[in-house]
């Protein structure tokens, strides 16, 4: 009886390290990387933004989150095993994820099912150089002379049932919203998240690469509702953007930093809670990590 009781007790400790080391083995791993400075104070904070993500998902069971400040990580393993991982930089031509070989490492890490998120000027490739890799990683971007970058004050009133929108409720915020992007071809595994109908005052500057072209000009009006954030499904692999986040401050907003956590989670392939990531900050917390800028 002892020898049988015994061996009990092996069995019950083996199973239950083996249940230990599999629920840590299960973390996902996800990697948040900011761009080096840019613009003035409060505007395209990088490094802040990931750090507010990363401390607001402090509590999320089941995930590893790691950060990464001023543009590609230094350890070239960084990315190797991450189920999820997000630029939130500066984009154009010298977006980190368009430097040397870097859209060939990235497009290995999506064939193994890391899915990725762009956020703001980070949906911005370049038409010749990772235009293709971002559609089929997140299922659009900005391009120039399509795409527009203006300031404006959009309302979000209604939302589609998914995963990203769990407890977020409808909510107004001006930011640097790009719209009419560049999508998959007939919108394939794309669901519009975040859209509204633009005005024309969304318009007035001269066209040029960034700010008006007639293809826009002619969507806005027919009344068309441009998505400025998105989720991307296909072939099991997960992707999202959005094209907000201009202003640090807006982060502040719950509804608005709701989303943008429960779209990391669903991203990693994490189940998103019921009533989405619930997140407390203070004014206080809006202000650490922030770069230092010279006012402009």
């Amino acid at each position: 009886m002892r020898m049988i009781s015994s061996l009990s007790k092996i069995f019950i400790t083996i199973a239950t390290a083996g249940t230990l080391c599999s629920s840590i083995a299960a973390e996902q791993k996800i990697v948040l990387i900011a761009g080096r400075p840019s613009h003035g104070p409060g505007e395209h904070e990088h490094n802040a933004g990931v750090q507010l993500f990363k401390k607001c998902l402090a509590n999320v069971p089941g995930i590893q989150v790691e950060t990464h400040s001023n543009g590609w990580p230094t350890n070239e393993n960084a990315l190797e095993g991450a189920a999820a991982v997000l630029f939130y930089c500066d984009g154009g031509a010298g977006h980190p994820a368009l430097q040397g070989e870097r859209l060939q490492q990235l497009d290995a890490l999506r064939a193994k099912g890391t899915g990725f998120l762009c956020v703001h000027y980070g949906v911005e490739p370049t038409k010749e150089k990772g235009q293709k890799e971002f559609i089929s990683w997140i299922g659009g971007c900005f391009e120039t002379h399509w795409s527009v970058n203006p300031h404006w004050e959009p309302e979000f009133k209604n939302f589609p049932v998914h995963p990203i929108t769990r407890g977020v409720k409808p909510f107004q915020m001006r930011d640097e919203w790009y719209y009419h992007m560049r999508f998959a071809e007939d919108m394939k595994g794309v669901t519009p998240i975040l859209s509204a109908v633009p005005s024309a005052e969304t318009l007035t500057r001269p066209d040029g690469p960034h700010s008006g072209n007639p293809h826009v000009r002619q969507a806005v009006e027919k009344g068309e509702p441009q998505h400025v954030a998105w989720a991307y499904e296909e072939g099991g692999k997960r992707g999202f953007g959005f094209t907000g986040g201009h202003f640090h401050k807006n982060w502040g907003n719950e509804n608005m930093r709701k989303l943008m956590l429960n779209a990391i989670l669903w991203v990693a392939k994490v189940e998103v809670p019921a009533n989405g990531v619930e997140s407390t900050i203070t004014e206080e917390d809006l202000t650490q990590n922030l770069d230092q800028k010279r006012r402009r």
